[in-house]
């Protein structure tokens, strides 16, 4: 699969996509969703679960997209715990607020970044499903 991490990421610079709309609308072909259905099914993901207090919405994008596509709990949860880890790792949290610097005054990471991030780390994924 060619990346489509930067895709990813200019939706989320366009304005017109959450973090979490960028990375499911980005693989809704994968999902077999349209992407106006994808639009809308996470569009109160903006700013993260529960308003920049929990997880990045891109996360939770690349958690619908495994959903979708592993069909296994077990195997998609397995996905996700390897994507969180490797976004964490990168980023020092998964923490919406943490990312955006709500607290330090200073972002650790912009979001379109966090959304390529999310992108790149959930097609390894995808990846090793197809295998």
């Amino acid at each position: 699969m060619e990346s489509r991490k930067i895709q990813a990421a200019e939706k989320k610079q366009s304005g017109m996509y959450n973090c979490t709309q960028s990375v499911l609308c980005t693989y809704s072909d994968i999902t077999g969703l349209d992407e106006d259905t994808a639009k809308h099914l996470t569009q109160a993901f903006g700013a993260g679960m529960d308003n920049m207090e929990g997880t990045c919405g891109s996360l939770i994008g690349a958690g619908i997209v495994l959903s979708i596509v592993a069909k296994d709990k077990a195997q998609a949860m397995q996905c996700m715990r390897r994507i969180m880890d490797r976004f964490k790792q990168r980023n020092g949290t998964t923490i919406c607020k943490h990312l955006k610097g709500v607290d330090a005054q200073c972002p650790r990471r912009q979001c379109p970044d966090c959304v390529a991030d999310a992108a790149e780390f959930l097609e390894k994924e995808l990846e090793d499903l197809n295998k």
